[in-house]
């Protein structure tokens, strides 16, 4: 995905792709998700036209900082106003850009449940205020609680770490 540098997206365009948000419910694994993404962004990337710099400016950092940036500060480093950022990130990604950063830091922490890490440690490491806005974000962006981004219980990830969390005294 390598070249996707300073180009506009929009993903949810029935013209260039019909219905992607329906094929990407219907796909039956992860690598086929990310096939349809990676298929999606590439026909994007051909028709897009390049994004401000000052977008660009915007992602570099959010992506940096994992997130965790606020948009008062992202305006200030591009030069421009909260409104006019937020207008022209929109019009230029298709997410405002404090959805994007929320998107951005979800990623980070969903990556980190994965490798099998708590959701406490997570939220708390991740920027979230506390475990229940992780899991407010890991519900509208996953569908699921974290629970089930977590490793199963015995796979290798976790096994190596000492016994499974219910066997600690812990329900969580």
């Amino acid at each position: 995905m390598a070249g996707f540098t300073n180009r506009a997206k929009d993903l949810i365009d029935p013209l260039v792709v019909p219905y992607p948000a329906e094929r990407l419910r219907a796909a039956g694994s992860w690598g086929e998700r990310f096939a349809i993404a990676e298929a999606t962004l590439a026909r994007r990337h051909q028709a897009g036209r390049a994004a401000d710099p000052e977008v660009t400016f915007a992602w570099a950092q959010m992506v940096t900082s994992r997130g965790r940036v606020r948009v008062e500060r992202l305006a200030a480093g591009a030069g421009w106003s909260r409104k006019r950022l937020w207008s022209r990130f929109g019009s230029q990604i298709g997410l405002t850009s404090k959805r994007s950063a929320r998107l951005i830091r979800f990623d980070h922490a969903a990556h980190r449940l994965a490798a099998g890490h708590s959701a406490a440690l997570v939220a708390a490491e991740s920027g979230y205020a506390d475990q229940s806005h992780l899991h407010r974000d890991v519900t509208t962006f996953a569908g699921v609680t974290p629970r089930p981004l977590q490793p199963r219980l015995g796979s290798p990830s976790t096994t190596s770490r000492g016994p499974p969390p219910q066997s600690r005294g812990r329900p969580w």
